[in-house]
Order: structure tokens, then sequence, then C-alpha cells
């Protein structure tokens, strides 16, 4: 009997409409050129062929219960099963309906692709043989069954293959060219970018390693060759409005590379700012990060992160920002330090950054040694948080597992719970008490602040 993969291909070829043959024993499949896969007997209630004409409901009935199969296979990573109820649903995909026949190819390919990367006794070869067969079964789905192969080809490190793949895909052209059709070859085009961009990045470093300068020469220009190929795609994908993270990256390291600055200012102030692509704040991180590799001023920089932290409050470049914030000589900006900084912490993935607690630490002792004008800044904050930071951040059991794990985080927190809840506060209690113990100045230090300022505005609270 014929291979699963030309089971697979075939049946989409067919349209499905003539009839196969279903013997309802074991059997191995396997060709001369291909690795076999075996297929046990399948449920007796599977095994049946169909007729052309008016399909019975019976019919509909195992065509669905074979599909719920495959389904429960796929998630349950069982690829042999998957395989074997597989090909008792090319049987099922008989149908008179054109509109059956065209979503066929697809169903076949995403199904079998999803077999044949992860069964057991699949190949690279039999891999590529499907992808090359199912390419030009249903036309409409040759660019996406195209891009999904190179992908494929590219996890196997097979990055020729996937270079000469996409150059036959990108001189592919089938009747009148719609609008889908020419957003999938700007993605052809793209990823064969990527690919022009990766030899470019191993030419750049074979340079570095060369001492004959001729050689070197001739390695500098194949460089500048990819480069000006990976330009041109990149440029063009990024004119689409979409998230386009790994080409903008890659292009910006060959502009820079380049030193043609004016063009990555304008490609990332575009991909920023311009209203017609989706929110996305990593365009914003990519500004910023290039903005500072320039030297840009901090009010520039500063105004690119206000926007960023309006998307993404706790990105870990909040810390720059806050720091920034604080340098400021503008009032406004140290309490918007402040409130960035304490939005920083209700997240969870920040409870046990040092750093952070440190700079809420140092903020409200500067506040407290500096303005009691400014105290309300830390009351404003703290109102809206101490209904659940105390259980968040302060309890004694978490206070036990800081001072255990991570002594100058416990040290931080405690400082800024004995502010916010007073001296009475489990976890400063605690913290203070094993500082105490092991005979530590600096929280004897912390100890007289927090007794002098806590009840300066706020009464003492016990969690």
């Amino acid at each position: 009997m014929d291979s699963f993969v030309e089971q697979l291909t075939r049946g989409a070829e067919e349209e499905f409409t003539e009839e196969s043959a279903w013997d309802g024993s074991a059997v191995r499949i396997e060709s001369s050129s291909l690795p076999a896969i075996h297929l046990p007997v399948l449920p007796r209630y599977l095994q049946h062929t169909t007729t052309g004409g008016r399909k019975a409901t019976g019919f509909q009935e195992t065509k669905t219960a074979c599909f719920n199969y495959i389904h429960e296979a796929l998630l349950e990573n069982q690829w042999q099963r998957a395989a074997e109820f597989m090909t008792a649903y090319l049987e099922t995909l008989e149908s008179t309906s054109a509109e059956h026949r065209m979503a066929a190819p697809e169903v076949v390919w995403r199904i079998g692709a999803e077999i044949l990367c992860h069964h057991s006794k699949s190949s690279i070869e039999e891999f590529n043989y499907f992808a090359e067969r199912i390419k030009n079964v249903g036309v409409k789905n040759y660019l996406k069954v195209c891009l999904e192969h190179v992908f494929h080809l590219l996890c196997n490190g097979l990055i020729d293959d996937a270079y000469r793949n996409l150059s036959l895909a990108e001189g592919w052209r089938y009747g009148e060219q719609t609008a889908a059709h020419d957003k999938e070859m700007k993605l052809i085009q793209a990823y064969k970018g990527l690919l022009d961009y990766y030899n470019w990045s191993e030419k750049r470093k074979a340079m570095l390693e060369l001492d004959d300068d001729d050689l070197a020469q001739f390695v500098e220009q194949e460089m500048h060759s990819f480069f000006r190929q990976a330009a041109v795609n990149f440029k063009e994908i990024i004119k689409i409005p979409g998230v386009w993270d790994p080409f903008v990256k890659c292009y910006v390291e060959l502009l820079e590379f380049y030193e043609d600055y004016d063009e990555v200012r304008q490609v990332l102030s575009e991909y920023a700012y311009n209203s017609k692509f989706p929110s996305n704040p990593n365009a914003h991180v990519y500004l910023y990060q290039f903005l500072k590799r320039q030297g840009e001023s901090k009010k520039t920089r500063i105004a690119v992160l206000k926007i960023l932290h309006e998307l993404v409050p706790s990105h870990e470049l909040m810390l720059e920002y806050n720091a920034m914030l604080q340098k400021s000589k503008k009032r406004k900006k140290h309490r918007l330090g402040l409130q960035v900084i304490f939005t920083v912490l209700d997240f969870a993935g920040w409870k046990e950054h040092v750093k952070a607690w440190s700079c809420l630490a140092k903020q409200i002792k500067q506040i407290l040694e500096n303005s009691s004008k400014h105290l309300y800044w830390i009351m404003e904050e703290w109102n809206s948080r101490k209904d659940w930071w105390p259980a968040f951040h302060f309890s004694h059991h978490l206070a036990k597992i800081n001072w255990q794990e991570n002594e100058s985080l416990a040290c931080e927190k405690a400082f800024v719970a004995g502010i916010l809840l007073g001296k009475d506060c489990k976890y400063f209690r605690y913290v203070s008490h094993q500082g105490h113990k092991a005979k530590k100045g600096r929280f004897q230090t912390m100890k007289k602040f927090v007794k002098k300022h806590s009840s300066s505005h706020n009464p003492s609270v016990s969690i």
C-alpha cells in the first residue's frame, strides 16, 4: 500500500471524489523512497467507504466522530493514533460540495503536517515530499504552505533549503493577483530578507577573523549584496500596518552598521507612532534603545518611556524611567516617578525585585526628610493600595521567606512596611527583630527612622 504521505496528497489531488479501498486489517504503508508508518486496525465503525451521490446522516456523524478522534489524539500527542484516524478521515472527505473540495487541501495540510512533524517514523524527506505535493494541489494555499514549509526547514537547521524554497515561492504566479496573495508574497519576501540578514551576519563574523585584506574586501562586497537584498524586502513589509518586530530589529541593525541613522530614526518613529499600526510596546522600546545609543536628551527619552508606561506599566524599563524622573529638577516629575515605582510593585513579577523596593524606599525617605508638604504624595499612592498591599507584600509569612532568602530585600521592604503601616506592622517587627539578633547596625538605623516618621502620617496597623 502507498505511504501515509501519498495517501494524504493523493486524496487531496482527487478532491476526495473517488472511492478508497479499506480492507479492515492491519496494514503497513511504505514506499521504496520513504520511511514506513505502521497503521493498525481502526475501530470497525470507521472502517467503511462511501459512494458518490447523496450522503446519509450516519455518514456525517461518522465524519464528525473521526475528526473529533483526530483532534483528541493531536491534543494528547498520540501521533500514531492520529495517523490511523487521518487515513480513515480521508475517505469521509469525499464530497460533491465545491466548498468542501476547496477547503480539503488545507485540512489535509494542517493535520498531516502536524502528524509528520511529530511522528516517530517521519523524516524531513517525507515532510518535504508531502509539502511539495500539497503546494500544487490547493493553489490558493500555495504561498501559505510554502511559508510554513520554510518554518519547518528552519526549525531543522536547513537554512539553504529554506532560502531556496523562498526564492522559488517569490517567483510563483497563478491567475489574477489578489490582495491576500499580495500580502502573502510580501511575507515570503520579508522572510527571504531575514535569511539575507542571517547570511550578512555570518559574513560579518567571518570578515572579522580574516587577515587577508583582499579576501576581506571580497567578503565585504558579499555582505553589502546581502544587505541590499534584505533592506529592500524589510522596507516593503514594514510599510504594511502590522507587528513586524523581527524584521524591524534586523533592519535597524543593518542600517546602523552602515551608519544610516536618519533612516533608522524615521523607520522607528513611523513604527511607533503611525496610528494605522496596532499598539505595540516593543516599537517604543526599540525607539528608546536607539535614542539612548545615540545619546539623545533625557527629555526626548522620557517622552518615549511615558507612552511605554501607559502601555506596559510593569515593563523592565520602568526603573530607568523612574531614575530619569527623579533626576529632573521639576517636582511634578518626582511625583510621577513615585507613581511609576508604586505601580511597578503592583505586579507579582516585581514582588521580590530588590532594586525596585530600594527605589521606593529611597524616594519615601527623601520625601520624609526634605519636605513634609509632599507627604500627601505618599498618602495618595497608599490609599488606593492599603486594602490589598499588606497581604500581597507585607504578611508575616513573606517576612520569614524574604529574610531567609534575601536579607537586602527584607530590609528594603521592612522600611517601606514600617513607614506605610506603622512600627507595629508584623513584617517590620519580624525583620527588625531578626536584624537585631544578627547585630546588624543598619537595622537599628532603620528602626529609629521608622519610629520617628511612621506615626507622622499613618496610625499603627497590625497585619
